[in-house]
């Protein structure tokens, strides 16, 4: 059981916006997704040439100020009794990084993956995450730690490495799925 007034009093360090806050407790009678960009990296955009998937050496990776914000969301999530019952993660080596450090495990899930080099998979990957969205369980919270491509794709929304979008699928009468973004999480804050 989440302690509100713990949970209010402890996300202040984190940059937890009220809104989130209330989703938090929306879970009860819907499931919900904390969709997070994987923390800092080391500078760069996309992976640098040549990049293998299977090669956590060939990509742009954590950097020591991404390790550690990924280790405090986690903490200040846990502290307030916010564990997600699964975590989900792209097969690129910094989202698995951030769910471990921040969740201590992360289950790769290929719809979570990367298309930038690829804008042709952007239609099946998004699919699949708002079915996955709908089939949430009420009460179940989950992780997914994803790319600013991806997140853009299901939410409509850019974030900041580190930061966090706080969704559930609402299905439509005409069969669609519309996300709901219930708030933002920043991650970046110091520590």
């Amino acid at each position: 059981m989440i302690d509100r007034r713990r949970l209010l009093a402890g996300a202040a360090g984190l940059g937890l916006a009220r809104p989130a806050l209330g989703a938090v407790f929306d879970a009860r009678s819907h499931g919900l997704v904390v969709m997070l960009r994987h923390a800092l990296t080391e500078p760069g955009v996309g992976d640098p040439p040549g990049w293998r998937l299977d090669d956590c050496g060939s990509q742009r990776n954590l950097s020591a100020e991404g390790r550690a914000q990924a280790q405090r969301l986690g903490a200040v999530l846990a502290a307030q009794g916010l564990r997600p019952a699964r975590v989900r993660s792209s097969r690129w080596c910094r989202c698995l990084d951030t769910g471990r450090l921040a969740f201590g495990g992360a289950e790769p899930w290929p719809a979570l993956d990367s298309f930038f080099d690829d804008r042709s998979r952007e239609p099946a990957q998004t699919a699949a995450l708002r079915e996955a969205l709908l089939a949430l369980a009420p009460g179940e919270v989950q992780a997914w730690v994803t790319h600013q491509v991806n997140i853009s794709a299901l939410a409509g929304e850019s974030t900041a490495m580190g930061e966090a979008l706080v969704l559930r699928g609402e299905r439509q009468p005409d069969g669609g799925v519309r996300v709901l973004r219930l708030g933002r999480i920043d991650a970046a804050a110091r520590g």
